[in-house]
């Protein structure tokens, strides 16, 4: 899972399992896998058609959920990603993560925008509250849309608190496994145009250009989005025999990955959290992030801040971190006082308060 299933996965096995009161009916729209039930609470539903093009997100949501529903008679209809059905008389409430698509549309492809565009600031008004992950999407979600801030709850991701400091023998092992013994720089998320792998790719490589100690770039991620531009991006690339691509990684193997990093070089143009920053600073793993949009609301001063559309500026930072320990030391030690900031079991809670803000329960 990404960024919006773990949210999903961690806030809700907390909220259910917390909140036996309460009677949850969660709708899926395939054959359920049994681990997402998690307390005798919850009554799986599975109802038509897969929703896996923007034309039957319309029908999944515009008349498969509100016939659900009406069998249900809910208090709340909750959707963790965003979507709403438009077509329902009960109250609603969802999660924006971010508005990436009203940015940058042409990240997505055409219908998936459209469809965003169209109904996302519809979904907007008709939920009768609203959580988002960050006071950066907050502000973006009440001057794209018009909502009310009032309306709105910041609800922060956590991390994982599985990650954690990886003891030098074993960083050694991963390395021997992954690098060839060589120290890596790391790049955990999809491989998504706004994940800035194209500017990664070239600061990366004028890097390599004085680079003595045959540092390695790891891309941890599906290639999900994998453009023509980065594809060009990486194939003009002098040194892309020292890029490695792992694929997806299971979530053990992704604890070692990153624990044993140089650093987590996570430099994306536009997100609405970046849940791989607190999972390095659990990881005790220095950061380099970008310094636009929520990153520096996560990050906070225990990472390198970078121009995510300069090049140099990203070199620059590769640079400084590969050659400069000292700096490495206190990033790490700033990480974990940055990290105390955030976790599944607040966000949990202030999700839940954000829900009964919607019934206004509080």
């Amino acid at each position: 899972m990404e960024g919006i299933g773990w949210f999903t996965y961690e806030t809700l096995k907390r909220i259910t399992q917390q909140h036996k009161e309460h009677q949850f009916y969660f709708i899926f729209d395939r054959k359920h896998d049994p681990s997402f039930i998690f307390s005798d609470n919850i009554t799986p539903i599975e109802i038509f058609p897969q929703a896996r093009h923007p034309f039957l997100y319309y029908l999944w949501f515009e008349y498969s959920i509100p016939h659900a529903l009406n069998k249900i008679n809910p208090d709340l209809f909750f959707s963790p990603d965003g979507y709403l059905s438009l077509n329902t008389r009960f109250r609603s409430m969802n999660v924006f993560h971010d508005l990436n698509f009203e940015h940058y549309p042409k990240d997505l492809p055409y219908f998936e925008r459209k469809y965003y565009q169209f109904f996302f600031p519809r979904y907007a008004r008709k939920a009768s509250r609203i959580a988002t992950v960050s006071e950066y999407s907050k502000t973006d979600i009440e001057k794209q849309y018009g909502i009310s801030a009032d309306k709105i709850d910041v609800v922060y991701n956590g991390a994982n608190e599985n990650f954690r400091p990886i003891e030098e023998q074993e960083k050694d092992t991963v390395r021997q496994q992954y690098a060839g013994g060589f120290s890596y720089f790391v790049f955990v998320g999809a491989l998504h145009p706004r994940k800035n792998l194209v500017n990664l790719f070239k600061a990366y490589d004028q890097f390599k250009q004085k680079d003595q100690q045959g540092i390695k770039l790891m891309i941890v991620g599906e290639k999900m989005w994998w453009t023509s531009r980065i594809r060009e991006a990486y194939e003009q690339m002098n040194h892309k025999e020292d890029i490695i691509f792992s694929g997806r990684l299971g979530l053990e193997e992704l604890i070692k990955v990153v624990g044993s990093a140089l650093a987590l070089t996570y430099v994306s143009y536009f997100e609405g959290f970046g849940i791989p920053i607190v999972e390095s600073f659990y990881a005790e793993t220095p950061v380099i992030t970008s310094s636009v949009t929520s990153m520096p609301e996560v990050a906070g001063d225990a990472a390198l801040l970078v121009d995510p559309f300069s090049v140099e500026s990203i070199r620059d930072a590769l640079i400084k971190i590969a050659g400069d320990e000292t700096l490495r030391k206190k990033l790490v030690e700033k990480g974990r006082k940055q990290r105390q900031k955030f976790s599944w079991q607040q966000s949990a809670d202030r999700l839940w308060q954000s829900m009964e803000k919607a019934l206004d329960l509080s």
